[in-house]
């Protein structure tokens, strides 16, 4: 099964799946040497969007693509297929 950003709520797995993206998310935020306040006000997410991406409760694909292209790298490296 080939795992995509629009498949992420679709997956029987998807509470694993958002638990690396989440992950995944986090540390390229910190590697990026992004705040969740820079990585905010970059976004146009509000604080508790990006909580809830980095914890796993919300991984709403346009808020994932929108991280990914603040941080200019692709969203599918967020994902582990």
């Amino acid at each position: 099964m080939t795992v995509s950003i629009s498949t992420i709520k679709a997956s029987q797995s998807g509470a694993v799946i958002s638990g690396q993206v989440a992950r995944a998310v986090a540390e390229a935020r910190v590697a990026a040497g992004y705040s969740i306040d820079d990585l905010a006000v970059t976004t146009g997410l509000v604080h508790d969007e990006i909580l809830r991406v980095e914890d796993g409760s919300n991984a709403d694909p346009a808020k994932v693509r929108r991280i990914a292209a603040a941080l200019k790298i692709p969203s599918s490296a967020f994902l582990v297929a």
